[in-house]
């Protein structure tokens, strides 16, 4: 008896990020009935369709694609089923497929997700880290600049910070979060799923001293804690630095740098920067 094929659209299909057995049933059924797989790289793919004893045509859809790659991907989703599928994982994080599920949805093309394995959801759920909000990042830049200016925008978000990364960069990463995101617990996850699974934590220094001394392989899950919460200065610490800032400023100018600094109130400041000067005077 023949499989039906599925109806006319586009699937995204996410696939394990190592441990095969994590695939689910939906994703098989969907592989095995669709017309089209369209993927990073056949061979890598090929290889999970031959574990699911599947065979279907391969259609390579990756960041180097061309728009007539994607209007061919696009013509076969009027005809006929077309699955999205990345290397490991769930397609579109960190993976192509934006632009290709984007112009699906505006020419009225079906789209739906069959949900799955996820590197930087499982890091999470592994790192023992805030997980009420987090923001994921990407891959961080290869250069030094680029990799600590990024770290410096993210610095102030109150968030759990997610990153790819690989192997060879990722002394460097930690190298540049100690010196940008001081005192933050950092985690690295790897071989996730994989029998060698590991989720390693500690300061950006002490990590990077481990990874220095035993230089990991594969692709990486880099999570950096949310800053903590700035401590409220004493009041008799406030008032020192408010007299000291008087001796060579205005009032509202010395009650505006005191407040910048600690993040209090600049009105109520002011007041009592009014005060002292008062109490100066007499």
């Amino acid at each position: 008896m023949t499989t039906p094929l599925l109806d006319p659209g586009l699937y995204i299909v996410a696939t394990p990020i190592g441990n095969l057995g994590d695939v689910s049933r939906r994703a098989i059924d969907v592989l095995s009935r669709c017309s089209v797989i369209a993927c990073e790289d056949t061979r890598v793919t090929g290889g999970l369709l031959h574990h699911l004893g599947i065979k279907r045509t391969l259609r390579r859809y990756d960041d180097h694609a061309s728009d007539a790659a994607r209007e061919a991907l696009l013509g076969e989703m009027t005809r006929g089923a077309v699955a999205l599928v990345s290397d490991a994982g769930t397609p579109l994080i960190s993976d192509p497929g934006y632009r290709l599920v984007r112009e699906a949805r505006a020419r009225g093309i079906a789209v739906t997700t069959i949900p799955g394995a996820s590197a930087l959801i499982a890091a999470l759920t592994l790192a023992g880290l805030p997980t009420d909000r987090f923001l994921f990042a990407g891959f961080l830049p290869n250069k030094d600049k680029a990799r600590s200016d990024v770290l410096a925008e993210l610095a102030a978000v109150p968030a759990t910070l997610v990153f790819y990364d690989t192997g060879p960069r990722l002394v460097a990463s930690l190298e540049a979060m100690g010196r940008v995101l001081p005192g933050r617990e950092i985690a690295v996850a790897r071989e996730l799923t994989k029998l060698h699974e590991e989720c390693r934590t500690g300061t950006a220094q002490e990590l990077a001293a481990h990874y220095t001394a035993h230089p990991p392989k594969g692709e990486i899950v880099l999570l950096a804690g949310p800053p903590g919460a700035p401590e409220t200065p004493d009041e008799a610490d406030v008032d020192a630095e408010l007299q000291a800032a008087l001796a060579d400023l205005p009032v509202s100018k010395a009650a505006a740098q005191v407040a910048k600094k600690h993040g209090l109130d600049r009105k109520a400041l002011y007041a009592r920067a009014l005060e002292l000067r008062g109490e100066l005077k007499g």
